[in-house]
């Protein structure tokens, strides 16, 4: 019998699951907006060298920021460095980059003050961009895998983070639950053309409807 914790893998996570096959498809449309990313300097806002590491594209280097510290093991064309891309440091703001990348990280930087930092930190990086976040209204949420979850009160979204079974991690707690459940805050595309103004705002559909916004700059 499959479990309701497997189907996140079959959904999302796992080998040849539906999120892998998108994946997939978002990088191959990446690669044909951009064809000549393998001459390109990249700059990855949230992104991880990981990912890097199994995408079918391969910049001729790529500059990974993140909160986290990264633990897979570092190819030379892959730099990684620790910091918040809302408040970058000077050594990385003063580099040479010819593309900024960030995938499904603008709706956890918190709230639409930072939002804003983050959108100045990529007009400032580069003049080219490739900005994905999930769209505020489409029917799943893609966290937590939940309908409408978005839409929920606060308190009744940090119930579903503790308890739906669906979840990537489970928190331990009340007060975590409720953090995690505010740590996403999908956005709008009307939201999308204020912080990227000069950029086209791309749909990404599944089942013909709009799952996700990328804001691209060629």
């Amino acid at each position: 019998m499959v479990s309701l914790r497997s189907v996140r893998g079959l959904l999302v996570d796992g080998q040849g699951s539906v999120g892998e096959r998108r994946r997939v498809g978002r990088w191959e449309w990446f690669a044909k907006t951009f064809t000549d990313i393998d001459s390109m300097k990249v700059i990855d806002l949230g992104g991880t060298a990981e990912a890097w590491l199994r995408a079918p594209v391969r910049p001729a280097s790529v500059h990974v920021v993140n909160l986290e510290v990264e633990t897979a093991e570092i190819p030379d064309w892959i730099r990684v460095d620790t910091a918040d891309a809302c408040n970058l440091p000077r050594h990385i703001t003063d580099g040479k980059y010819d593309l900024v990348f960030s995938n499904s990280v603008l709706e956890h930087v918190g709230g639409q003050s930072q939002r804003q930092l983050f959108a100045d930190t990529v007009h400032k990086l580069a003049a080219r961009h490739w900005v994905q976040t999930p769209y505020r209204y489409f029917p799943i949420e893609p966290h937590w895998l939940f309908p409408g979850f978005q839409f929920l009160p606060l308190a009744t979204r940090a119930a579903v983070a503790r308890h739906w079974p669906l979840v990537h991690s489970t928190p331990e707690g009340r007060e975590a639950s409720v953090r995690q459940a505010m740590s996403v805050e999908l956005v709008s595309r009307t939201e999308m053309g204020i912080f990227f103004p000069y950029s086209t705002i791309e749909p990404e559909r599944f089942l013909g409807l709009t799952k996700s916004l990328v804001a691209i700059k060629t």
